[in-house]
């Protein structure tokens, strides 16, 4: 998890730069690693100020006896297992079997094991065998597994989740249309 400073081993004089691997050891231990220490932490568990990103926090779980009414927004992942009267968007959503949402649910991955009352609008949605859905579904890709149970509309966008309220189909012409007919 931390990396030994080098600053202290025999053969690393005061000119030696920060951040650069000596090519010649004179201490000959075989444990130093050959990589600059400022690119040791691949896992990014470092907490100095490197660049490279931080490890993928885990999904948030709101349990089976949670209700939550009100809208709920994160950048990360949630799994539903209870039920939630409002719109939800994440990066990832689960919603599980025994859960109930009843509103927008909005994700770049989305999957539904349970019931969906709104509609979906996802990069990725995936209803599975046990997934029961009443809204329209507006998708780049979409997978359904036989047994699960849809009633809405299904509409293919490349970027679903760009559109706000103008994703649903426009059944009535323009009335700039109308004027030139």
């Amino acid at each position: 998890m931390f990396s030994k400073s080098r600053i202290n081993e025999p053969g690393s004089g005061a000119s030696a730069e920060p951040g650069k691997s000596t090519t010649a050891d004179s201490s000959g231990s075989s444990k130093q690693p050959t990589t600059p220490p400022s690119s040791a932490p691949a896992s990014g568990s470092s907490s100095a100020g490197s660049s490279t990103p931080k490890a993928k926090p885990p999904a948030s779980t709101l349990s089976s006896d949670l209700t939550i009414v009100g809208n709920i927004k994160t950048t990360g992942d949630i799994q539903i297992e209870g039920t939630v009267e409002g719109d939800i968007r994440a990066h990832l959503l689960t919603v599980g079997e025994g859960a109930t949402v009843r509103g927008e649910c909005l994700a770049d991955d989305v999957v539904v094991n349970g019931r969906v009352v709104g509609r979906v609008r996802g990069l990725k949605v995936r209803l599975t065998s046990t997934a029961r859905v009443e809204g329209d579904i507006i998708h780049k890709t979409i997978a359904i597994e036989s047994g699960a149970h849809f009633e809405g509309s299904v509409q293919r966008q490349d970027d679903p989740l760009a559109s706000g309220t103008n994703a649903a189909p426009k059944p009535l012409p323009t009335p700039e249309a109308k004027a030139q007919g």
